[in-house]
């Protein structure tokens, strides 16, 4: 068994969170921690019953639920060679784990982003304007930092000391977008790999919304354009 931690961030996830713990690989995986981000529903319940590490945060933010994950790991002293990043929807495929670190363990990256720009992007798995917005935020990096980045994915993997090096800060919708764009000023070795995504179980909390979408974009955006006169 590998030396490999899983976090989920998790909010009102009770139909999914079982079957994305249960599909992870357990063989190479020593722990999985969800983050109960204050759900209303059996999600925490739901994701110890199938075995997982279960944290409750009450600030509610995908960036609050990753760094409650981070803490939790320091202060057991986990000490991972690799951090795996994975939604609670089921949207990703988690035993596509094993193909997400491979560049880690075999080629010596730093970072690796799972990429649903791909043919087995599931028709309808991604909305327009999710579609949209990761053209534009992925379009503007290259532009502005000549990145090579064609997806915000969750679904990711990331050296657990690069990621310390990183000093994460976003307690909401920029958290990813904030560590692709210090992963670039920290000269991260990085790259993508194509994997399957399928509609989500249960309805969006950011692209279901037009408040979500909104919000989102625009924390999005402010994190490159202040990365760009940094």
């Amino acid at each position: 068994m590998s030396n490999i931690t899983v976090i989920i961030p998790a909010y009102n996830e009770e139909q999914s969170i079982a079957h994305v713990v249960n599909d992870i690989p357990k063989n190479i995986v020593k722990h999985i921690i969800v983050v109960n981000n204050n759900s209303t529903d059996n999600t925490a319940s739901k994701a110890s019953d199938a075995g997982a590490i279960v944290l409750l945060e009450k600030r509610m933010g995908y960036g609050y639920a990753c760094l409650k994950g981070m803490e939790y790991i320091a202060k057991q002293k986990l000490d991972p060679e690799i951090i795996v990043f994975i939604d609670g929807d089921y949207s990703d495929y988690p035993e596509q784990i094993t193909e997400l670190i491979s560049p880690i363990l075999n080629q010596n990256y730093d970072f690796v982003i799972g990429s649903r720009n791909n043919p087995e992007l599931e028709k309808g798995a991604m909305t327009p304007q999710q579609v949209f917005g990761n053209w534009l935020a992925t379009s503007l990096m290259k532009i502005m930092f000549k990145a090579s980045f064609t997806d915000l994915g969750p679904f990711r993997a990331i050296k657990y000391s690069s990621l310390l090096a990183l000093n994460m800060q976003d307690k909401t919708y920029g958290w990813t977008v904030e560590m692709q764009l210090k992963a670039l000023k920290a000269n991260l070795k990085y790259t993508e790999i194509p994997v399957k995504y399928r509609k989500r179980i249960g309805v969006s909390k950011v692209s279901g919304t037009i408040k979500g979408t909104i919000f989102a974009g625009i924390k999005i955006l402010s994190w490159i354009f202040k990365y760009s006169f940094k």
